[in-house]
């Protein structure tokens, strides 16, 4: 392809008078060819194959860039890799987390929380005032996308009308690496103010074991006594796991 690429891209963060985000080598005036040649082949290939043409360090590279314009980006890409596992469990760590690995300062952590937000509002754009039971594999994949890789434990409830589209997608609490707290009462009043009819329970379990534990049991049994009390379906709650995920619904638990 004709396009071309030239360096620098300004970052999102404007510096601040802190260690920037990688330090060590700081670069003044033109990027040594090494480094600019470097950056406009991962962009052309990028561009020319798409991000299956690029492995997990590149296309964390290719983030990076707009975060540090002036440095090599390469160690920092590989250090985060080997910190937390792949490319998704690096856009999903926590800010706090993030800015534990040496270079990675702030600048760097809204630019690879700009990607995991892009990539959640994508995937709820899917699901999102759509009929849910004709969209379950889409509705999955929006799960796993916000909540299979996070480290401690987020609760939230979909909220379906008559025709079952998703006319909410809450946020209820979030928890510890093990426990989340649920408040029936919550749930069935948040679902009276947005006149739902149905609501599906969601929550993530760390270990990446989707079995429900004993407190997840009693938990969805009081929701659906809660619902049950004021004519609200409960269709499922789902456990979400990191590879894979578990329906009370299709598991015969409701």
């Amino acid at each position: 392809m004709g396009q071309s690429f030239n360096e620098p891209f300004l970052p999102l963060v404007a510096a601040t008078g802190d260690a920037d985000e990688a330090a060590p080598q700081a670069l003044s005036g033109r990027l040594p060819s090494y480094i600019s040649d470097h950056r406009q082949r991962l962009r052309e290939r990028f561009v020319q194959g798409g991000g299956a043409a690029l492995p997990d360090y590149e296309l964390l590279e290719l983030v990076l860039f707009r975060a540090i314009p002036r440095q090599d980006v390469k160690p920092l890409a590989r250090l985060l890799l080997d910190t937390f596992g792949d490319f998704n469990r690096v856009i999903s760590a926590s800010p706090a987390r993030l800015q534990m690995i040496k270079g990675a300062g702030p600048a760097v952590v809204v630019e690879l929380k700009l990607v995991e937000a892009a990539a959640q509002r994508m995937m709820r754009a899917r699901v999102l005032q759509k009929p849910i039971l004709s969209s379950w594999d889409a509705l999955l994949d929006y799960c796993h996308t916000t909540m299979a890789h996070r480290e401690t434990e987020q609760f939230r409830v979909l909220f379906l009308d008559r025709k079952n589209v998703l006319i909410a997608d809450d946020e209820q609490a979030r928890g510890t690496v093990d426990h989340v707290p649920v408040y029936p009462r919550e749930i069935v009043k948040r679902a009276l103010e947005l006149n739902a009819s149905a609501l599906i329970l969601v929550h993530n379990h760390p270990s990446g074991d989707p079995t429900p534990s004993d407190a997840d049991l009693s938990m969805t049994h009081q929701v659906q006594e809660a619902c049950q009390a004021l004519g609200l379906v409960l269709h499922d709650h789902l456990i979400i796991g990191k590879s894979r995920e578990l329906s009370f619904r299709g598991s015969g638990y409701l």
